[in-house]
């Protein structure tokens, strides 16, 4: 009976820990987003609804529109000249990506804002966006109420795939420049990973205590 006990107080102890370390994550990845985020601007598209056609559809007016973006802005657009780029032409945007619906046999309406949001933990190819609040180009098809897809319109790290992108050397430096070295790093695959290995670190050694146990 004993040792039940004690086991059970383990699995309590262990299961405070994880909480404990969870919730503490979750307030530095909050505060590190407030952090970065005046130098960074997402890309937000809801789709329609969940259907197999609207998700599809979604995807296509994702990258009919960044192209459009992109293009427009050319090459050493700053994170105003696209702030500035997306509100003078928004009208005209949404216009653009109404018609491709139109076109495609969808009488969906577009509609795009500049707004602040808040985001997951997100990954644009070897670069981790903590989560937190972000201020986000969001582009609504439809009634919007479909999964929505992510990235990042300044500095450039918009991908098709970007679970496998690499995320080019120049988005890169603006990053690295607008943020500072230390919170680039975090924000670094290879930063992340010491992060996770400290805090896993950090979990056993809470556990080793909370058990009367002694860490290696």
């Amino acid at each position: 009976m004993k040792e039940k006990r004690n086991l059970f107080l383990c699995i309590v102890c262990l299961l405070l820990a994880i909480l404990l370390t969870l919730a503490e994550e979750r307030k530095e990845d909050e505060a590190l987003a407030a952090r970065i985020s005046p130098e960074i601007l997402r890309f937000h598209v809801l789709a329609n609804s969940n259907s197999t056609e609207d998700q599809a559809l979604k995807l296509k007016v994702r990258t009919m529109l960044l192209n459009s973006i992109y293009e427009d802005l050319g090459e050493g657009a700053s994170l105003e000249d696209t702030k500035d780029y997306v509100l003078s032409h928004r009208e005209s945007l949404e216009e653009e990506a109404t018609d491709y619906m139109k076109n495609l046999g969808y009488d969906y309406p577009a509609h795009m804002e500049l707004t602040d949001a808040y985001f997951p933990v997100k990954t644009y190819g070897d670069m981790v966006f903590p989560q937190g609040k972000y201020h986000a180009v969001r582009v609504k098809i439809g009634e919007g109420k479909g999964r929505n897809w992510w990235c990042v319109l300044y500095p450039p790290l918009c991908f098709v795939d970007s679970s496998y992108a690499v995320v080019p050397d120049e988005s890169k430096e603006i990053l690295r420049k607008s943020v500072g070295e230390s919170d680039y790093q975090k924000i670094s695959r290879e930063g992340v990973k010491i992060h996770l290995r400290f805090k896993t670190a950090e979990l056993f050694s809470k556990k080793s205590l909370s058990t009367g146990q002694t860490a290696e």
